[in-house]
């Protein structure tokens, strides 16, 4: 793991600063690639052998991160376009539905750690959320992301704001899966379309739950499964033979659309989810969807909003 690192728009070091040379790009890194270098591993690494996914793929869970990685230093400067793309625009509204979901600044200020955020649009939400509803400018947002290049892009964007320059805003490059934060910190912890990337969901979910105050709220805004049997058909006609097209379109970049398609089809549907939250110690609604329930489908479970609260 890198050291983590932290720059507050009040630095004066430019951000490229913090740019290292990108990794492997994910279309280079074919399955028989991968086969090979998990042979290599095992015979030199006495604790590897343990797989996961990246997309329909299997391979080692320590090869992940810089796959992943690949994917976004990629997309970074079109991440926005891209997930237009994946959502027909439809990620905008449903970010706006996460953020009036939780009401930022509703019982005062808080302190927000905004995990996989990078682009900052979801910690642009929260801020402009409790200043405009609650007239709040005390509320502050933590952005964590793995990938530099998108706390890149996401620096680019507060710079256009109110909020440069001031205390309510910062980057932070490190892992989810181990924060170097304290416990019982923060208010707050968001994640939007970001968990799923992740190696092993129950480390970043038992991290999120250490860093949070008692009383404190998870809240995961991500890509589910679809209930309704004919949008299910339709959305997944869209998804693999649209949007890797659109990739190589807008992006010249198939394989990275081709990944981000095939990951959300590996994520745990609502149920196990929402299991997975209370495994890691949160309280949830019940085990069912909408009102009193752990989990809020939007458009049929083409995403959803999941909750937590540390007791």
């Amino acid at each position: 793991m890198h050291p983590v690192r932290r720059l507050s728009l009040r630095a004066t070091q430019p951000w490229r600063s913090l740019r290292r040379p990108s990794c492997q790009s994910c279309r280079n890194y074919s399955q028989a690639e991968a086969e090979r270098t998990v042979g290599e591993s095992s015979s030199s690494n006495p604790r590897s052998g343990r797989t996961t996914h990246f997309g329909f793929q299997t391979i080692l869970e320590e090869q992940k991160e810089n796959m992943v990685k690949g994917v976004f230093s990629n997309v970074a400067s079109k991440y926005d376009l891209m997930n237009d793309a994946m959502s027909l625009g439809v990620h905008r509204l449903w970010k706006d539905d996460f953020i009036d979901e939780l009401k930022p600044g509703k019982k005062g200020p808080v302190k927000c750690l905004d995990v996989a955020g990078g682009t900052g649009d979801i910690a642009l939400r929260i801020l402009d959320h409790a200043r405009e509803t609650y007239a709040d400018r005390e509320t502050t947002v933590e952005v964590l992301d793995i990938n530099p290049e998108m706390l890149a892009e996401g620096y680019k964007r507060f710079k256009k704001t109110m909020y440069h320059n001031t205390p309510q805003i910062s980057f932070t490059e490190g892992n989810a899966q181990k924060l170097d934060k304290p416990s019982n910190h923060f208010d707050l912890y968001t994640i939007a379309f970001g968990i799923r990337n992740c190696t092993s969901i129950p480390d970043v979910l038992s991290e999120a739950y250490r860093v949070l105050k008692p009383g404190g709220t998870f809240a995961c805004l991500e890509f589910s499964k679809v209930t309704n049997p004919v949008l299910s058909t339709v959305y997944d006609q869209y998804s693999f033979s649209v949007i890797p097209l659109l990739g190589t379109i807008l992006a010249s970049d198939r394989a990275s659309y081709q990944y981000l398609v095939e990951s959300i089809r590996k994520f745990p549907p609502q149920e196990d989810f929402a299991r997975m939250i209370r495994d890691a110690g949160f309280s949830t609604g019940g085990d069912f969807e909408g009102k009193g329930g752990a989990w809020m489908d939007l458009w049929g479970g083409v995403a959803c909003i999941h909750r937590g609260v540390k007791l």
